[in-house]
């Protein structure tokens, strides 16, 4: 089994644990990006308060709306993400040796290259996944409005029973409407949209694991001498470097997640002028004029919250799946149930 092979599986097994754990989180961002109401102040409240009022008003289960397609999506990203990631970041190794051997460098993956390394993986994995998460967002912006029943002609209200209000659908809430939605709208270029600033904020995993790394390796330098490498470092430790390697990524890169929300998602409105965009640098103008610079960074502590603690959990159950699959590998090879995989001169060099 090749290394890129098991970080892709390790990979998808803790982005899904991760999004189980906060996707209510996700969902009640998602509707703080995607407000365009200037006149509903959505600043003033809190997260747990709009996660208490989505409950309230929808019922639970809003909070988990697009939880399938998202659980999809996630795997389907972190598997491609981690996958090319690893086999860029082989034949980047694989380079920085040969170029050692002739003398230059010192055989390791500079920082330049390892943030070119991801951004590449983060590209493919962009255009292979973005249909998926624009059906997300949708999923996670739709809304049940209650229905008010109004009292019987020429009776008052006390002298009869008046029915609750009930939860009407006001828009697709299916995956197969949502599809369907789509393709009506657009074509087959709807499934697209929001691609460009998606594209763009490749840099933020690129920046993350470009920290990550960093840091890693600095911690690894400091127990090098009473611990051996990756191997020594505790579950709780991988937690922490993952949390500060995301939380500066989110900050860096949070306005074009804005955006990419807005342009994904269908307006209340239509013919609106004000509240519909032509592209990212349309709904960049259009967002500052009318709404003002702030909301570029609308709803950003509820992601930071959730970015930082499933990145932590990420990185977490990533790396002891890893752990885990190799001493599975080890272990059959002791016991001769696997065939050893030839080794290549960069595995030659460890």
């Amino acid at each position: 089994m090749s290394d890129a092979l098991i970080n892709g599986l390790a990979g998808a097994g803790g982005g899904i644990i991760a999004q189980l754990l906060t996707y209510p989180l996700q969902t009640v961002n998602t509707r703080q990006q995607t407000e365009r109401d200037p006149f509903k102040c959505t600043r003033t409240d809190g997260t747990l308060r709009q996660m208490y009022l989505v409950v309230k008003n929808e019922g639970w289960e809003r909070l988990y709306g697009g939880l399938t397609p998202s659980l999809v999506g996630t795997a389907a990203s972190q598997g491609v993400y981690y996958y090319f990631y690893q086999i860029f970041r082989d034949r980047a190794e694989s380079a920085a040796l040969a170029r050692f051997k002739k003398g230059t460098g010192d055989g390791s993956v500079g920082i330049l290259e390892s943030l070119l390394v991801a951004a590449l993986a983060g590209c493919v994995n962009v255009l292979l996944t973005n249909p998926i998460w624009v059906v997300v967002a949708r999923m996670q912006t739709h809304k049940k409005t209650r229905k008010e029943t109004t009292a019987v002609d020429g009776l008052p209200a006390v002298l009869h029973q008046v029915p609750q209000p009930a939860l009407v659908e006001n828009s697709p809430c299916k995956t197969s409407q949502v599809v369907h939605e789509l393709y009506n709208e657009a074509g087959f270029l709807g499934f697209w949209k929001g691609v460009v600033p998606t594209l763009i904020m490749v840099s933020n995993p690129a920046i993350q694991f470009m920290l990550y790394e960093t840091l890693l390796k600095n911690l690894k330098k400091k127990r090098a001498t009473n611990l051996k490498g990756a191997d020594g470092l505790s579950a709780l430790e991988i937690f922490f470097l993952g949390a500060l390697a995301k939380l500066g990524a989110t900050i860096a890169t949070y306005p074009f997640l804005v955006v990419k929300a807005r342009l994904q998602v269908r307006p209340k409105v239509e013919n609106d002028k004000q509240r519909q965009y032509k592209g990212t640098l349309d709904a960049i103008r259009k967002m500052i004029k009318y709404e003002g610079a702030w909301v570029l960074y609308k709803g950003m502590s509820t992601k930071i919250v959730q970015s930082v603690f499933s990145a932590a959990v990420l990185f977490m159950v990533k790396e002891e799946l890893v752990k885990a699959a190799h001493l599975v590998v080890t272990g059959g090879l002791s016991l001769g149930l696997v065939r050893p995989s030839k080794p290549t001169p960069s595995r030659l060099s460890r």
